[in-house]
């Protein structure tokens, strides 16, 4: 009997879940996002074509979308679109900053069954979250989960980019959870976005990769991580979650114009894979990309397949690597036998590939002030200033 992780490899009918990236805009200038958010691209898919696409996501089964941006609830017609996606029995999950989260809007999700909502934190204090997504989104996210477990909203998620400042928090991160009734949902820092600009000084130490695996064994049943940290199951026993690289054969990402990349983490022209814009639309990109169907077949793992951890890592994340300056079949930047380091030390920082589009605020990112180490199953189917709320403050993005 092959396993599920080898069936997944050689690609599905249709993705179990995608990234839908509504808009490039966002009232926050996170130093390390994934697409370089901020400003609202004028292409962007209109509610039109957006509906389309949900038809042919309802056509082809996809269990759930994961929505995010940029800041997915400023488009005027996002609620719109949420309704029309569970109306068609595609199961929604939104990633926020919390800046639209409303007690009203609070209840609405409450009594929901086919949608989620995941609050973006990357610090259990105030100090290390603002010092990474800007000031007063602490106070803006906290205030978004409150309004949630009021409105009896159980098992919504706290969704955590893991950083270096960030690991000592664990812990609080979890009391976090529990204190609102909420999931902790764990993600690995990839140089992506701005993210590429921030990697080698945010991403985890060696001794802080080990204390995170140690962690999520003795802690993680309930701790959601997806496919972010399979490159850690090298230490030993594998983690919970998908432990292999999907992009392009479970998972994908459409941007706010329709263009379709094999991995949210992958941005770049060697990755894209068509537009559903197209002729035959998302299903004939998903269905016919030569990237994808190249990603379905066996893949060369190089030097790598010689490691006795090579099956449980498969190599680690093609992302993290491309946009590190490694080869797909070298090591993982993060590798835990030590192998990517060795390889990052030949590599010159500014020879990596650049992300594809800076759609960043005018006047570039906000840059991370320096910071000491501070010492402190899914329930449902499926960035102007942090107080940006009003239709004058947000009409412009």
């Amino acid at each position: 009997m092959s396993r599920l992780v080898d069936e997944f490899e050689l690609g599905l009918e249709a993705p179990i879940c995608l990234t839908w990236e509504l808009t490039y805009a966002c009232n926050l200038s996170c130093v390390h996002c994934l697409s370089s958010s901020g400003r609202r691209d004028p292409r962007e898919l209109t509610t039109a074509e957006c509906k389309a696409l949900i038809d042919e996501f309802e056509r082809m089964q996809v269990f759930y979308v994961n929505i995010g941006g940029g800041e997915p609830t400023v488009r005027p017609d996002f609620w719109e679109l949420v309704d029309y996606a569970t109306a068609h029995r595609v199961g929604v999950k939104f990633s926020t900053n919390g800046v639209k989260i409303t007690p009203e809007i609070a209840g609405r999700l409450a009594a929901s069954d086919y949608v989620d909502v995941q609050i973006s934190l990357d610090g259990a204090t105030a100090e290390v979250n603002d010092a990474v997504r800007g000031a007063g989104s602490y106070d803006t996210a906290i205030r978004a989960m409150e309004r949630l477990a009021e409105a009896g909203f159980r098992g919504f998620k706290i969704s955590v980019v893991m950083t270096r400042h960030n690991v000592p928090q664990l812990d609080a991160f979890k009391a976090l959870a529990d204190r609102f009734g909420a999931q902790l949902r764990l993600t690995r820092l990839r140089p992506s976005g701005r993210g590429a600009d921030v990697w080698h000084e945010l991403h985890p130490t060696d001794g802080q990769q080990r204390e995170l695996y140690a962690w999520l064994v003795e802690r993680g049943e309930d701790v959601l991580t997806g496919d972010s940290f399979f490159h850690l199951s090298a230490y030993g026993e594998p983690l919970p979650g998908l432990n292999l690289c999907g992009a392009g054969r479970v998972v994908c990402l459409v941007d706010p114009v329709g263009d379709v990349y094999a991995c949210p983490f992958a941005i770049h022209d060697s990755f894209l894979a068509g537009n559903v814009r197209d002729r035959g639309g998302f299903a004939a990109v998903w269905r016919d990309s030569p990237i994808f169907l190249d990603l379905r077949h066996p893949q060369n793992g190089g030097a790598c397949t010689q490691c006795s951890a090579y099956d449980a890592c498969r190599g680690g994340c093609m992302a993290a690597k491309f946009f590190t300056g490694l080869p797909l079949d070298g090591p993982d930047p993060e590798c835990v036998k030590g192998h990517g380091a060795r390889a990052l030390s030949s590599v010159d920082p500014a020879s990596a590939p650049r992300p594809s589009g800076d759609h960043s605020h005018r006047g570039g990112p906000r840059r991370p002030v320096a910071l000491g180490m501070p010492a402190i199953r899914p329930a449902r189917a499926c960035d102007e200033s942090p107080l940006a709320g009003s239709v004058k403050e947000t009409s412009h993005v």
